[in-house]
């Protein structure tokens, strides 16, 4: 049961990002689309929060400044790097883009923290750097530069999240850190979003979700919801229920094939193709982020299946020693 619940919230988080473009193309920004999200998905963290665990609101007072970091740099502005990124790739290739924090998070633990990494780390450098050259076809400069520096912004961002994370609150709650990191990011984008701008009525607004199989629309209030609770909760939830029966590193690795259900989604969905030299790009990047996944010495894998937000993931790392876990 492990692997299928990681398997749908994988297929979940994939989707998400076609979620996201379509509500941004019917006229929410990324800085709305992510308010939205961030709202949402922080009153139903804090309301379980408060139903099963309401002794984990409180959060020692020295780790409040990494909470507002985390909540910043690794929830508000990633958020809305990867959503601006949408509007300007194709959902599969910002994602992928994106998942480059993994290999970012080995590189700084390698270069700035000294710690020992397995050799399958250049591997991986060496597959990712291919790939992206493939699927970017920087012999003829098809991707949209912008789009590709904003998703790199994403994992950079991303990958702040991982790190500082692992680092700081490894013995917090998973789901009170969520629960404050997005109040924190959903305070600081309330400063920017231009939510007062809309009007009641844009929560009626008709979203085409048709995509290439037809004509079909929604009120926006139904990709906004799908956004919070299938988009983000529910693959929490089961992200965890997926640790209950795997170990870690199996499960990182399937979190990963997000990538591939993004790609998968967006194509069938939104009509979002790529060149088939393109498609073994990403897969030689997929392989490289696979092995990158566990080329640290002694901890967990990055993408850690707890929480993701993007589309990116929102990921509370607990870091441990191999030989505790």
């Amino acid at each position: 049961m492990g692997y299928l619940y990681a398997l749908i919230a994988a297929v979940l988080f994939g989707a998400n990002g076609s979620v996201t473009k379509l509500t941004m193309e019917a006229g929410l920004s990324p800085a709305q689309v992510t308010q939205f999200r961030l709202i949402g998905t922080a009153l139903i963290a804090g309301v379980v929060l408060f139903l099963i665990e309401r002794r984990a609101f409180r959060v020692p007072r020295r780790q409040w400044p990494v909470l507002i970091v985390l909540g910043v740099v690794g929830v508000a502005l990633l958020q809305a790097t990867y959503a601006a990124a949408v509007q300007l790739l194709p959902v599969g290739i910002a994602l992928l883009l994106e998942y480059l924090a993994v290999l970012f998070v080995a590189l700084v633990a390698f270069f700035i923290f000294r710690e020992p990494v397995k050799a399958r780390l250049w591997v991986a450098i060496g597959f990712v750097l291919v790939g992206l050259a493939v699927v970017a076809q920087i012999w003829s400069s098809t991707l949209n530069l912008v789009g590709v520096l904003l998703a790199l912004a994403a994992a950079v961002c991303l990958a702040t999240y991982f790190l500082v994370g692992e680092r700081q609150v490894a013995t917090t709650s998973p789901l009170a850190v969520s629960f404050w990191t997005m109040l924190i990011a959903a305070v600081f984008w309330a400063f920017v979003s231009g939510w007062w701008e809309l009007e009641p009525g844009v929560f009626v607004t008709p979203v085409e979700v048709g995509g290439v199989l037809g004509e079909l629309s929604v009120p926006m209030l139904i990709p906004l919801l799908w956004n919070v609770v299938l988009g983000s909760f529910a693959p929490f939830l089961l992200s965890l229920a997926a640790l209950r029966h795997l170990p870690a590193t199996a499960a990182g690795i399937v979190a990963s094939s997000e990538v591939i259900f993004a790609f998968a989604v967006a194509w069938v969905w939104l009509g979002e193709t790529l060149a088939l030299v393109q498609v073994l790009g990403a897969a030689t990047v997929l392989v490289g982020i696979v092995l990158a996944q566990t080329a640290r010495v002694g901890k967990r894998p990055v993408v850690d299946a707890d929480l993701a937000l993007d589309t990116g993931p929102i990921t509370t790392i607990h870091t441990r020693e191999a030989s505790r876990e």
